[in-house]
């Protein structure tokens, strides 16, 4: 549950960007959880539907939610991933795929390598 304090001096928008972010990285809202639309979460609040927008963008610009109109928005399964290792990753997949290797063996390899280097 979201709530804003007026008597807070923090803005409205980052009291809900805080908030909606500490329940992501808690678990309270789950990976691919609808999140109410903009209109109705400024509604339940009572606040203006910029206040909200502008709270969506950060979370979506910090990689938390993702929003599209198709499907809303939505906790990000793979949130807190930058989009340069995403696209290393993504490269990655292609070339492994390219050769033939399995996903069960390329996660091998990425489970191998990333234990190597955490034990330095």
């Amino acid at each position: 549950m979201i709530t804003i304090d007026e008597d807070q001096a923090t803005p409205p928008f980052e009291q809900i960007r805080a908030q909606l972010a500490d329940q992501i990285r808690a678990g309270s809202l789950a990976a691919d959880q609808r999140l109410p639309s903009m209109r109705q979460l400024a509604t339940d609040l009572r606040v203006a539907t910029g206040t909200v927008a502008r709270a969506y963008a950060a979370l979506e610009a910090a990689g938390l939610i993702s929003t599209s109109r198709a499907s809303g928005t939505r906790v990000r399964a793979d949130q807190g991933i930058d989009d340069e290792s995403r696209a290393s990753a993504r490269r990655f997949a292609q070339a492994l795929h390219r050769r033939g290797v399995s996903l069960d063996d390329a996660l091998s390899v990425v489970r191998a390598e990333w234990s190597r280097i955490s034990n330095f």
